[in-house]
């Protein structure tokens, strides 16, 4: 039976734009809204992407995990606001960006102003979550997710879709690591406002996690 089954996915998106997003800030801890135009682009592009029959199938997803922040938590609404009832999802403080700690607010030049070599893929934030503090927190999702797609693959149980409503350098992170590289491999990432990452298996094992789609229904 297990062989039936159609491989689990994962889908990543993140938040649509923010003043923040557009002005290149980093937006960590920080609460900030979608913009009216971020709004508009989610509203325009989700009967593309959400509904029966579509890549996100509400008849498909088991689980959906959305960061506590207001940008991502409407956006995962404003994604299913054409359909008659949202799926059910976890708002889960796993799914956050990265701390940025002292450099929350900062644009990259004002922070090399500060330390002309910092680099977030191999420094991490000071006064925030380290590379070793976000690579310990984001396999800690990654081992959720892999779960239930085992139970699903395996045993049947639950369905076949996880959803992962998030933000940029958190879902660079998850590419990474979900592919079983070290974070750094992130910085060969982009992940657009409201873009979609789909995560999957090669050769119908479990074993084998991949990359299948980037940006999907970004542009």
């Amino acid at each position: 039976m297990a062989e039936s089954r159609p491989m689990p996915r994962l889908f990543v998106m993140r938040h649509g734009e923010t003043e923040w997003s557009i002005n290149g800030r980093h937006t960590g801890r920080t609460d900030i809204p979608l913009t009216a135009k971020g709004e508009d682009i989610i509203n325009e592009r989700r009967e593309q992407l959400v509904g029966p029959g579509k890549l996100i199938d509400p008849a498909t997803l088991c689980h959906i995990f959305i960061s506590p922040r207001q940008r991502a938590h409407k956006t995962y609404h404003l994604m299913f606001g054409h359909l008659d009832e949202a799926p059910s999802h976890v708002v889960t403080e796993d799914v956050r960006e990265w701390d940025y700690g002292d450099y929350e607010g900062l644009k990259s030049h004002e922070i090399k102003a500060l330390n002309p070599t910092w680099d977030i893929w191999k420094d991490g934030c000071p006064g925030g979550e380290s590379v070793e503090d976000m690579t310990k927190r984001v396999d800690g999702v990654i081992a959720q997710v892999c779960e239930i797609h085992r139970k699903y693959k395996e045993e049947g149980i639950g369905r076949r879709d996880v959803l992962i409503v998030a933000h940029g350098h958190f879902s660079r992170v998850l590419i990474s690591r979900w592919v079983q590289f070290h974070l750094c491999l992130g910085t060969h990432f982009n992940m657009e406002p409201a873009g979609v990452a789909l995560l999957t298996y090669n050769h119908n094992n479990l074993k084998e996690p991949s990359l299948t789609g980037l940006n999907l229904y970004a542009f």
